[in-house]
């Protein structure tokens, strides 16, 4: 079909462009989510994808997305940038998963970042990796530390350090020390877009063959936060579950993210119905 033909007949143009698309995905191994590529693969598949380039030392950054994520990262350039040239990118949340289905790009499943980093803690400790945990508060990372060392006595930790820096200088210590650690996996607990952007910044003076942003996570080593029961988890309800323990901080971001998100999803699910690309977004730079 040469591009006269696509011109003068749109239900042909709008279903070679479907086709074209889904011809790619399957090809890639990708999905895509409302102009993010998100790799198909099943949690087992994701960490035995990143422990592959840890006796090569080769440094693997991991992004996750979820409904949150993809709607500030059409409105910020860097972050979008970040999770388009990521080594791997998850899916973190059910949503996630559901709109694969809907676009006829269906992942396997969920990639969830506490799963993630449980995962690789308990794959370290079997095969001898060292990992590093940086973010919270003083307090919080150590206990965290201590009650991971608990549970997994073999695990080897190359070090804990929480994640406020008074400086740029103490900044850059840090990420000395984490090298210095020969570490094989960083946990970093910080937010989004923060964790991913900080890491985009240190990756390569890291040297750190795994790098996972496990956001809130520790708080859940921690013993702080109890995690939504399994049967939340699974049906897409953990962020309701977030919003009941924390609603001062949390009602107003969900359902303001939510709704922009089922918003933008039906709008493609609707576009793409009528043949025109499912096209990246272009973001907006951030200040600050």
């Amino acid at each position: 079909m040469n591009q006269q033909d696509l011109v003068k007949e749109p239900a042909k143009a709008a279903e070679e462009t479907k086709r074209q698309t889904k011809a790619m995905a399957g090809r890639n191994g990708r999905a895509n989510i409302l102009g993010f590529m998100v790799d198909k693969m099943t949690l087992h598949q994701c960490v035995e994808r990143l422990v592959a380039g840890i006796p090569a030392r080769r440094c693997q950054h991991i992004v996750l997305v979820n409904a949150a994520k993809i709607v500030h990262a059409r409105e910020d350039a860097e972050l979008a940038q970040i999770i388009r040239t990521a080594d791997l990118v998850g899916a973190d949340g059910v949503p996630i998963v559901w709109t694969s289905q809907l676009l006829a790009q269906p992942l396997p499943g969920r990639v969830n970042g506490t799963d993630l980093m449980n995962q690789l803690i308990k794959v370290a400790a079997e095969r001898g990796y060292r990992i590093y945990m940086l973010g919270s508060t003083p307090e919080l990372i150590e206990r965290a530390a201590v009650n991971v060392q608990k549970l997994y006595p073999k695990l080897q930790i190359a070090g804990y350090r929480h994640g406020y820096f008074s400086s740029a200088e103490q900044e850059r210590e840090a990420v000395a020390a984490i090298a210095a650690s020969r570490a094989d996996i960083l946990l970093v607990g910080m937010s989004t877009p923060m964790k991913e952007k900080w890491v985009r910044k240190y990756k390569n003076d890291l040297a750190t063959p795994v790098i996972h942003g496990v956001g809130g996570s520790f708080d859940i080593l921690a013993g702080y936060v109890k995690r939504a029961p399994l049967w939340m988890q699974c049906s897409g309800l953990e962020w309701f579950y977030r919003v009941l323990q924390e609603p001062k901080r949390l009602w107003r971001r969900y359902l303001v993210t939510n709704s922009i998100y089922i918003g933008l999803v039906i709008r493609q699910v609707v576009v793409n119905l009528f043949g025109a690309k499912n096209t990246p977004p272009q973001g907006r730079a951030t200040t600050g």
